[in-house]
């Protein structure tokens, strides 16, 4: 059984006439003729019981127009998820992110795209920059917004600069340099230091170790935790000065902690990144997405959630 024969079938049913359904089908009326004998035929049984002045349909044959009616609103609904999905309107998009960088956009960013496309079924997974780079180039995330690594370009991927990121010092309460606006690399030759664990995060441990020796000092790392937002448990308890992209500075919202931008300014990058051998329609549309929100400025326009008080003051650079 065609979909042809079946078409034909209906609308002899539907007109219970087949030349009227000829006309409608615009089509010769022998060859609808044919095609509803060849449908009997192929089934084994009798659709329409017919002689020179009426047609009427069998019990079988009310079975199956009942039945081609859901047929034929399925197909037509298949064609238009095809047609979607092409268009990267529907389907699933899986995304691989870094935690604290992306809080100030990734929401605004994500509301924003399912309400151009609610048929995208969004699965995030919030994961370390290398794990994310590794997933989006074995095709398991689409698209990944992470440090670069690496193994990056080993990978094979793509990737977009979404910011550079200034290094900041978070300080516990009562520390001098927070008499300053800033702080220089070179204050922090005596401090122990707090930064986040090479395994987890091996672009920003090295900038910061980088950092250390242009200010000609090696650095006293006393903690290297592997969650980012632990730096700063550690700066409260006074165990020493933490070093963080100034994005994690929103994290101390409310905490006895200060954060101070270190200059000369030293900075890691954050990344869109992408495999161009898992590609699909819904993550061009994802990308196409960022790219309109950074030429729009709209990427970074919201205010960093930790206000600017006295005594611990947060200025971030946009």
């Amino acid at each position: 059984m065609d979909l042809r024969q079946l078409r034909y079938f209906q609308a002899v049913a539907e007109e219970l006439s087949f030349s009227k359904a000829a006309r409608r089908l615009r089509v010769a009326q022998p060859a609808l003729s044919r095609a509803v004998k060849e449908l009997e035929q192929h089934l084994g049984v009798r659709l329409l019981d017919r002689d020179r002045r009426s047609v009427a349909l069998t019990p079988a044959g009310a079975v199956l127009l009942d039945n081609a009616f859901l047929l034929f609103e399925r197909i037509d609904e298949l064609v238009r998820r095809v047609q979607r999905t092409a268009l990267g309107e529907e389907g699933e998009l899986r995304l691989g992110y870094i935690g604290p960088p992306t809080q100030n956009f990734l929401g605004r960013l994500l509301a924003a795209f399912h309400g151009r496309y609610p048929r995208v079924n969004i699965v995030l997974e919030e994961r370390t920059p290398e794990r994310v780079c590794e997933m989006v180039a074995r095709g398991r995330l689409a698209v990944g917004l992470t440090r670069p690594v690496l193994s990056g370009r080993a990978l094979g991927l793509s990737a977009t600069l979404l910011r550079r990121e200034p290094l900041w010092a978070a300080l516990p309460e009562g520390h001098p340099l927070l008499s300053r606006a800033e702080a220089t690399w070179r204050d922090l030759a005596r401090e122990p230091l707090i930064i986040l664990s090479r395994r987890e995060g091996v672009g920003l441990h090295d900038a910061i170790v980088e950092a250390c020796r242009r200010a000609r000092f090696a650095p006293r790392i006393v903690h290297t935790p592997s969650v980012i937002g632990t730096i700063l448990a550690y700066v409260e308890t006074g165990a020493g000065v933490g070093i963080i992209p100034d994005s994690v500075a929103a994290l101390g919202a409310g905490r006895p902690l200060g954060f101070r931008p270190l200059t000369p300014r030293r900075t890691v990058d954050l990344v869109m990144v992408w495999s161009g051998d898992h590609d699909n329609p819904v993550a061009a549309a994802f990308r196409q997405l960022m790219l309109q929100w950074i030429a729009e400025g709209r990427l970074w326009a919201e205010p960093s959630p930790l206000a600017p008080r006295r005594g611990n003051a947060v200025h971030h650079r946009r």
